[in-house]
């Protein structure tokens, strides 16, 4: 089966502040830029995200509530203690039925705690990361409108299977982007890595009317950070979105 959106790049990014590409960015973009170090090294291209912004080749959009919605998973998610403890659950059987020696536990066991030792002082900055995110240059956080409430009750009506809390960033990113849209700006994405959001279902097959959203808004969804795939449709924005061909 074709991939939905599987057709070559129309154009590349132009370094013309005129033709900046615009690219959205939600509470997954956050989460990922704030983790700990070493979780950053799955995702680096969230970084990369900003690095570019700094350099001018690309707007970042983020809705301010994204910042806060972040907070929570990032606590959760990046706990090591429990991992960690299991760790050395299975230290203590081991050395006792004498499959690691005594210098193999001791090891591990100081990686162990050096590990709790970084994540606990990322954890321990995160307050300052994430407020470190408001003066980043070529990003805007941008706060949610009457219109953009509005839309969310609009889609309220549509089936589109989603939580409330990603319905209220769906309006947000439709919103935003057609008033960039009307203002004159044609490259506009969204960068989202997680199912909810995306257009297309686990057998690549569009999901409507959300795809249809999105066209409409004249948003191309982006299935990473990197801005890579899936790559634009031929046509697109033109052509509005079909289902693919099997």
């Amino acid at each position: 089966m074709r991939e939905p959106y599987e057709q070559p790049i129309l154009e590349n990014i132009s370094e013309n502040n005129s033709e900046m590409r615009h690219v959205f960015v939600e509470t997954n973009w956050v989460v990922s830029y704030a983790a700990p170090a070493h979780h950053k090294l799955q995702v680096p291209a969230a970084e990369e995200l900003l690095d570019r912004a700094a350099n001018n080749e690309i707007l970042l959009h983020l809705p301010s509530i994204c910042v806060s919605e972040a907070r929570r998973p990032i606590q959760e998610r990046f706990k090591v203690r429990t991992e960690a403890d299991r760790i050395r659950q299975f230290l203590l059987w081991a050395k006792d039925e004498e499959h690691i020696t005594e210098e193999e536990t001791e090891i591990t066991r100081r990686v162990l705690d050096k590990m709790e030792g970084f994540v606990k002082h990322d954890l321990g900055r995160l307050e300052t990361t994430l407020a470190g995110l408001k003066g980043k240059p070529g990003l805007e956080i941008f706060d949610l409108t009457q219109i953009m409430a509005q839309r969310c009750t609009d889609l309220s009506f549509q089936k589109l299977g989603i939580q409330a809390f990603d319905q209220m960033i769906l309006a947000a990113i439709l919103v935003r982007s057609e008033e960039l849209s009307k203002s004159g700006e044609e490259d506009i994405v969204f960068c989202e890595i997680d199912a909810d959001l995306q257009p297309w279902n686990s057998d690549r097959e569009l999901k409507q009317p959300l795809a249809t959203l999105y066209d409409n808004a004249r948003v191309w969804v982006y299935g990473d950070f990197l801005m890579q795939a899936p790559a634009k449709r031929e046509g697109w924005p033109g052509q509005p979105a079909q289902a693919p061909k099997t």
